[in-house]
Parts: structure tokens; C-alpha cells; sequence
């Protein structure tokens, strides 16, 4: 009896543990998308600002940032249909213009439908507000998904998914160390964050928000084939991998951010 109850002891222990690294895990993920909204906030006209307090009050764009990610744990199936709205694949290696022709053949819908989407919602004055404040939390977060490289990464691998590597030795994959694992390993809160980043020059704010959609993406892409280029499948990663990309991670948190407030902007009014 006495050795069963030792293992329960040491069993729940385990569990426990297990269950800590899980919730740390989920806890620290959402950080890049505050981060590219906190940015946001800070560069809003003020009509956006009241038009966005309008819908969702003392809620701030990084407190619903996470939302789209959040539903993936509803078990009603309610939002099982939103699962490809988070990412648009492409060929590697290919032009803006090859990029621009593969993007229109798509069919169904995808990342780039759904940021159109979600702004001609929030457009539309015969939308209820019900509907309005999903669209704008779908809004923030796929501004931010259209920054994280290997959201518009490449099919055969799922965006990165299908590529392991080992980050300071832990088991993971390529889409993971890119969603998570390089931001965590900044040890900033996303207000920090958003403090260190955000200090481009008036003519950088500018130039960063020049340009369409589709530049955006294909300059996401761009980031994406460069990743591809320097790792490889089980390659353990560590501190020159930060070295290599961390100014990659950080122009794209950066310009998410200030290219999200461009369209809300654009959405409310200068």
C-alpha cells in the first residue's frame, strides 16, 4: 500500500508539472499579437479610437487581441470554418507578381480574404455591433498572423508545422519557434515590448505603412523563404538562431502594428 500511495505521490506530481508547463505555454504565446496591437493603439487617429471605444468600451486591441485563438477550444464546432482564415500558403522562391497571380487563383477563404473581409465589416453601417466587434477582433489578429512569417509560409509543410527542430534542446517545430519561442525568449512583457519597438522616425511610420495588402504579404513571404533557407529539419537551435532573426522578428512585430492602426485608420478616418 505504502509503495502504491508513493507512486500516486509521485504520479500527480508529474501530472502537475505537466499541467503547469501547459498553462505557462498557452499563457505566453499570445505576447506578439499584444504587442503588434499595443503598436497599433499607439498610432490610432482619434476618431478611430472613439469608434473602436464605441465597440468594445474599456476593452483594449491588445485585451481582444487573442480571441481568434482562443475560440480554436470551443467544442461546439461554432467556429471550426475559421481554422484556414488564419494563414495564405504560396509557392517559395516566387516573384511579387507570381505571388499576386497565385493569391487571386485561391479559392475558399484564407488570411487575406478575411482581413478584406473583416474591414468591409466593420465598413458596412447595416452590420450589428454584435458582428462588428468580431470583425474587429478578427481584424487585429490576422494583421498580426499576416506578420508572423510562416503564416504565409509554404503548403507542403504546413507553414513550418511539419518541421521539427529543437529549441535549447526542447522538442518543437519550425511554426512553433516562430509563433512563440523566439518572442518568449526576449523576456519582455508585451507593454515592454511594445516600448522597445516602437520608435521608428515619422518617416518610417510612413514608409512602413505605404503600400497594399498584398505587398505586406509578400513581404512576409520574403522573411518566410529566408527562414527556410537557414533552418533545417532537427536542427537544434539556440542562441545565433536569435542572433541571426531577431531583428526579422522585430521589424515584423513592428510594422504589424503600425500597419493595423493604417487600417483602422483608413477604416474610421484620419
Amino acid at each position: 500500500m505504502n509503495k502504491y500511495f508513493q507512486y500516486c505521490v509521485k504520479l500527480g506530481s508529474v501530472l502537475m508539472m505537466a499541467l503547469l508547463f501547459t498553462v505557462r505555454a498557452s499563457a505566453f504565446g499570445p505576447i506578439g499579437h499584444r504587442v503588434v496591437a499595443e503598436i497599433a493603439t499607439n498610432h490610432l487617429s482619434p476618431k478611430a479610437k472613439k469608434a473602436i471605444a464605441g465597440l468594445i468600451g474599456r476593452e483594449t486591441l491588445a485585451m481582444i487581441s487573442n480571441w481568434p485563438d482562443f475560440i480554436k477550444s470551443d467544442t461546439t464546432n461554432k467556429y471550426n470554418h475559421t481554422s484556414k482564415w488564419h494563414y495564405v500558403d504560396f509557392a517559395g522562391n516566387i516573384s511579387r507578381q507570381q505571388l499576386e497571380s497565385e493569391l487571386k487563383a485561391m479559392k475558399g477563404e484564407n488570411l487575406y480574404t478575411q482581413i478584406l473581409s473583416s474591414s468591409q465589416q466593420l465598413k458596412n453601417p447595416s452590420v450589428s455591433k454584435e458582428k462588428k466587434i468580431e470583425a474587429l477582433k478578427w481584424l487585429v489578429h490576422l494583421v498580426g498572423d499576416l506578420h508572423q512569417p510562416l503564416h504565409v509560409g509554404r503548403d507542403e509543410d504546413q507553414g513550418g508545422n511539419k518541421i521539427s527542430i529543437f529549441w535549447f534542446d526542447r522538442p518543437s517545430n519550425l511554426h512553433r519557434l516562430w509563433d512563440e519561442h523566439l518572442i518568449e525568449f526576449q523576456q519582455y512583457s508585451y507593454t515592454e515590448y511594445t516600448k522597445i519597438l516602437d520608435i521608428a522616425s515619422p518617416a518610417q511610420v510612413k514608409s512602413y505603412q505605404g503600400g497594399s495588402l498584398i505587398d505586406w504579404l509578400y513581404e512576409s513571404h520574403v522573411v518566410s523563404d529566408k527562414i527556410y533557407a537557414r533552418t533545417k529539419d532537427q536542427e537544434k537551435l539556440s542562441y545565433r538562431y536569435n542572433y541571426i532573426f531577431v531583428n526579422d522578428l522585430n521589424n515584423q512585430l513592428l510594422k504589424g502594428g503600425l500597419r493595423l492602426a493604417a487600417v483602422l485608420n483608413g477604416i474610421y478616418g484620419e
